[in-house]
């Protein structure tokens, strides 16, 4: 009789004990589930970090003070085509909103890249090239029309790094562009919306079928 209690309390403590295991593996394996053995996530973060004496510049912080750069480089001008071919007066509203905005904003990142030595592009992209000429050989509504939506739909773009950037950021200099960045953004979204002739279907689907872009290599 007294062995069996023996063998019982044993059973029983095994029992407790295979429990315990069982539920410390599950606690464990979660933790080693999500942690980041591919190479991504912080470690990425930081290979690409550079000190200075505003906090850590990231890479998403470099590529954000280059687009932008570049978005001014043609919507800058954009919005000066605008106030001459546009054939309403919200799509004239419109691009004093984006002459007004940019020609801030450029200052702006001209004068954060000055003090954390970063090179700049003086030139806009192949795309955004394209993109002026598009306009440049739009007339009339046609024109109202592809200026309209070529700006709302780089807008857009620009905007989702911008909340990228302010919510990630550790420099100071490239959180305060983020905020004037996004209040320009916002305010040229807005302007342009106004205008009634966005294609708010085309932003949709093309917003829907859009990859994350890679981080830019941006000069340190």
């Amino acid at each position: 009789m007294r062995s069996n209690n023996r063998r019982g309390l044993i059973s029983g403590t095994g029992l407790i004990v295979a429990g315990m295991t069982a539920t410390l593996i599950a606690l464990v394996f979660p933790i080693w589930s999500y942690a980041d053995r591919s190479g991504t996530g912080v470690q990425t973060l930081n290979a690409s970090t550079v000190s200075t004496q505003y906090g850590p510049l990231s890479g998403l912080d470099r590529e954000f003070i280059t687009k932008v750069r570049l978005a001014g480089l043609w919507e800058l001008p954009a919005g000066q085509q605008a106030l001459q071919k546009g054939t309403s007066q919200p799509v004239h509203t419109a691009g004093e909103h984006l002459v007004e905005g940019h020609t801030f904003l450029d200052a702006r990142v001209r004068n954060v890249a000055a003090r954390l030595n970063l090179e700049l592009p003086n030139q806009p992209t192949e795309e955004q090239r394209s993109w002026l000429a598009t306009l440049n050989t739009a007339q009339g509504e046609e024109y109202d029309r592809q200026f309209a939506n070529l700006l709302r739909k780089a807008h857009g773009k620009v905007f989702s790094v911008v909340a990228q950037v302010r919510a990630s950021t550790r420099n100071s200099l490239v959180r305060d562009l983020a905020d004037d960045a996004n209040s320009t953004v916002l305010d040229h979204i807005k302007v342009l919306e106004a205008t009634g002739v966005v294609d708010f279907d085309a932003l949709a689907n093309d917003a829907a079928s859009a990859s994350p872009p890679p981080l830019t290599s941006s000069p340190a």
